[in-house]
């Protein structure tokens, strides 16, 4: 996954939001725009766009590029299209994050922490994965 834009230095996001499902993203300014750009892309789970025009698109953004209001861009999957497709910020009404994000509450140091418990207390403790079903 394309990480060029993860650590932009001048997007700073003031409440410290963490994108979760259910969460509605509006767009503003450049600032507002770029945040919710920048939350999207951060959330795990499939979202739908919704476009000024009135259409939506559903799938999985993994990336925002561009600058400025004029470039600034989501790139996403789309489950239906072999194709990746790239969204203006100037063409999205709204975003909702309303698929299920599968790695919520799973963060590296909370499997950590479990590993290290679980091992402390002689159970059986692995690194494989847990099932994502």
């Amino acid at each position: 996954m394309p990480q060029k834009n993860k650590l932009d230095p001048t997007v700073q996001n003031e409440e410290n939001l963490e994108a979760s499902q259910g969460m509605t993203l509006q767009l503003g300014d450049v600032r507002q725009t770029r945040a919710a750009l920048e939350l999207t892309r951060d959330y795990r789970g499939d979202t739908t766009i919704h476009l000024k025009s009135g259409e939506s698109l559903s799938g999985f953004v993994f990336d925002v590029e561009g600058v400025s209001l004029d470039d600034l861009a989501l790139r996403l999957d789309l489950p239906q299209d072999s194709q990746r497709k790239s969204i203006l910020a100037s063409q999205i009404s709204h975003i909702e994050l309303d698929g299920r994000d599968p790695a919520a509450g799973k963060s590296w140091e909370k499997w950590v922490k479990r590993y290290a418990e679980k091992k402390l207390a002689g159970q059986s403790a692995s690194i494989e994965s847990e099932s994502l079903d």
